[in-house]
């Protein structure tokens, strides 16, 4: 394959932002994942929400063969990916204010409890509110952002601010505002976003630290087999029905 090629050149730039948050942001996801397991290991319940794009990431880590089992989608009916039609009410969802107290006033988050909010922008009002009622819950947070956003670009939220300043723990995914890692002369718009390969790749190493830091704990850390492998159900089953309390998909 030549170096000139589209597919070679998006793949090296995505290569090249893994490797910059793999580096940049290794306190980060220490950190980040550190929190996850302090909050299982203290009883707490986990959860994660993104709007549109965002939520592939945050449903990458939910009901997850290799993932934790006690992990939980928050979802805000109308943009959880792109299957509302039309899909642009989706985005206009995200900008209306006091919609992510509305939802978090009928969820079960409760004190104590840990809120992992993706937003790349992380400039409309949805993630933001989300962040701050949420934390005025008591409920940590973990924002996943391109920090890039907050000073290339202006807050749809009244406070004027960003995910970033509402959160216990910021991963910055490094995307460039606009999300698009190729040009070309006889294109007229940039194209080809990387921010899912990214974002998805920032949560897996925070999950992969939280495992890991409650096995050296001498905790078990509740992981899921996939259900294509020999005994993986009942393997399941059984840590299903041991945090049962704290697992909400199955309902």
């Amino acid at each position: 394959m030549s170096d000139s090629t589209p597919a070679r050149q998006f793949l090296d730039a995505a290569i090249d932002l893994l490797q910059r948050v793999r580096d940049e942001d290794a306190a980060a996801v220490e950190a980040a994942g550190t929190l996850i397991a302090d909050t299982v290991a203290a009883g707490g319940r986990l959860f994660a929400f993104g709007a549109g794009h965002s939520s592939l990431a945050a449903q990458d880590v939910v009901y997850r063969a290799g993932g934790l089992a006690l992990m939980n989608l928050l979802t805000v009916p109308g943009v959880v990916g792109v299957d509302v039609m039309p899909a642009t009410l989706g985005s206009a969802l995200e900008r209306v204010d006091g919609l992510a107290s509305a939802v978090l006033d009928s969820s079960p988050l409760r004190s104590g409890d840990l809120l992992v909010i993706v937003s790349l922008s992380g400039r409309n009002a949805l993630p933001v509110e989300m962040a701050m009622s949420a934390r005025a819950l008591g409920v940590r947070v973990i924002g996943v952002t391109s920090v890039a956003y907050a000073t290339e670009t202006t807050s749809r939220h009244v406070s004027g601010t960003y995910l970033k300043d509402h959160c216990d723990i910021v991963l910055d995914s490094k995307i460039a505002v606009g999300d698009a890692e190729l040009t070309l002369d006889t294109i007229e718009a940039p194209f080809a976003p990387a921010s899912t390969v990214v974002t998805t790749a920032l949560l897996q190493a925070v999950m992969a630290t939280a495992a890991a830091t409650l096995a050296d704990r001498g905790i078990e850390p509740p992981l899921l087999r996939s259900g294509n492998v020999d005994g993986g159900h009942e393997w399941n089953g059984r840590v299903m029905t041991e945090y049962g309390d704290r697992i909400f998909y199955r309902r």
